[in-house]
């Protein structure tokens, strides 16, 4: 038995709960990037594990002393840096449950439950985001979903099945090559502004992976991907993915699926949709649009962790035929096997990944989804696109910036002239540590990227934000008293869509009733 023990457990779980709601409460209390330099925490933690056990008391001071001061704060609304990996009180809660009960869900025998209600998320998630039926289990087709860790996980998954895929086909078209041989020749495509984990999947997945050169807005057309596959097939290489981007990395452009799609279908191309962050926006009746050919595709992801209020991590990934990607994988030991294979409600989801155990992240997905529900969570997602207009409309109202183009809640920014100057402000912006902004280059240009991210971000955020960079500005470039400075109006936004305090309190005392109802079962 642990040296801790159930009193322990619940004194310790107390505390740390109390913590985590006063973390977040006054998250925006504290700079969003730590003052630290590399190195710190070696100074910090003995080099080597010490032969007595430590009381929880002593490890929880320790925590603040030296964990604390090293954190990047994510979940502050003052974080505008990549894309989010929002959190929320009820998936905390769920990662909680997850996490006591200890479930290891490779297959249906381990869990039932774990196995059956991530069946019934993604198909959830599917209907919640207007996905074409196709890739729902409770669709007619073989289609299904799944819950990756990570968009780097779902995509490397897509190419190795689309891989092992062509492999089998190619050795049957092609009896004069040694599978050797049609493995080399293998070749995938992807924008030039795609995620670095596509060129990564290529790298893991032995496959050229060809960075095609998108459009002057950052779309990768039909037209380039079409030339570049029968330049290749030209040359005896034979295409097996092309991996396209709905919200691409630096400017969140989306491909044009539209155009790739018919052609993949039509010469056996895997189409894999990457939308880990614009994925979220489909839930959104005034965004479906930017899916305008996914019903061709064969697999997509999306992040849960990015913009749909599950915390990291956790990406939902769909299969139009779930048959082509456990062909791929299915290695069946004897000690593996059960009963109830094969049943259409109840997969062996290690078949669908790359490793074989799994966590149980369904269920703080459950617990999610049933505490916010479909309206408000496509009420968080509108307000945070306001958030981000509204930022827009503070830098168009200053003649001294550029906005270069804005999608979602992403907002991208400069300074007009030399690019030196927008990185020296950036620079300078990012050494106060108030807020934190990353760089992206956009038709040539270098651009700021301002995005809108932590737990609750309000509309006083957008304006200690542009407080920031304006009064930043000033220092930089000095005031000029004469610039023209527009002075329009811009209507309130809408108040507070959740009481953050009492939602602490709420989720507080429910764990507190869970460690009670504990307590009186002894």
């Amino acid at each position: 038995m642990a040296n801790m023990d159930i009193n322990e457990f619940r004194e310790f779980g107390r505390a740390a709960i109390d913590f985590v709601a006063d973390y977040l409460e006054n998250i925006r209390d504290r700079d969003v990037l730590p003052s630290v330099e590399p190195g710190y925490l070696h100074d910090l933690l003995p080099g080597e594990l010490q032969n007595e056990p430590e009381d929880w008391k002593t490890i929880m001071e320790d925590f603040k002393r030296c964990i604390l001061p090293g954190l990047t704060h994510w979940q502050s609304p003052h974080f505008h840096a990549f894309y989010p990996s929002q959190t929320s009180y009820s998936s905390i809660v769920g990662e909680t449950l997850a996490a006591g009960l200890g479930v290891v869900g490779f297959s249906w025998i381990c869990s039932p439950v774990c196995t059956e209600l991530e069946v019934i998320m993604m198909n959830w998630l599917g209907q919640l985001l207007n996905l074409p039926k196709s890739f729902l289990n409770c669709d007619e087709g073989n289609g299904g979903g799944i819950i990756q860790g990570s968009a780097s996980e779902s995509i490397l998954v897509a190419v190795l099945a689309a891989r092992e895929q062509a492999v089998r086909r190619l050795r049957t078209q092609h009896p004069e090559l040694t599978e050797a041989d049609i493995r080399g020749r293998l070749v995938a495509y992807t924008s030039d502004q795609s995620n670095s984990a596509v060129e990564k999947s290529g790298i893991l997945g032995a496959i050229k992976m060809r960075l095609l050169p998108a459009d002057e807005t950052g779309i990768l057309r039909g037209s380039t991907f079409i030339q570049a596959v029968e330049e290749d097939v030209a040359k005896g290489l034979f295409p097996v993915i092309c991996v396209a981007t709905l919200g691409t990395t630096g400017t969140c452009a989306y491909d044009n699926l539209a155009e790739i799609g018919p052609y993949c279908n039509e010469h056996n191309i895997w189409l894999h949709i990457d939308a880990a962050y614009a994925g979220a926006a489909l839930c959104l009746p005034e965004y479906t649009h930017i899916m305008k050919g996914a019903e061709l595709a064969d697999s997509l992801n999306f992040n849960l962790h990015k913009w749909m209020f599950v915390n990291f991590d956790c990406c939902a990934m769909w299969f139009k035929d779930a048959g082509s990607v456990t062909q791929s994988f299915s290695v069946d030991r004897i000690y593996l096997q059960h009963q109830f294979q094969g049943h259409s409600k109840a997969p062996d989801y290690r078949h669908w990944q790359i490793q074989l155990g799994r966590r149980f992240r369904s269920l703080k997905v459950w617990i999610t989804l049933r505490t916010m529900g479909a309206e408000k969570i496509r009420s968080l997602i509108r307000f945070h696109i306001q958030l981000a207009n509204r930022f827009e409309e503070y830098v168009r109202t200053d003649d001294r910036f550029e906005v270069l183009c804005s999608t979602l809640a992403l907002v991208c920014f400069r300074l007009k002239g030399d690019d030196a100057r927008s990185k020296q402000l950036l620079e300078n912006i990012t050494k106060r540590k108030k807020i934190f902004m990353i760089p992206a280059t956009y038709q040539g240009k270098f651009i700021i990227r301002f995005m809108i991210c932590g737990i609750d971000p309000q509309m006083h955020d957008i304006e200690y934000a542009w407080e920031e960079v304006r009064s930043q500005a000033d220092l930089l470039l000095g005031v000029d008293e004469n610039r023209n400075v527009a002075k329009q109006a811009i209507e309130p936004v809408e108040p507070k869509l959740y009481e953050k305090s009492s939602e602490i309190g709420k989720i507080t005392e429910s764990l507190t009733g869970m460690v009670i109802s504990s307590e009186k079962g002894q």
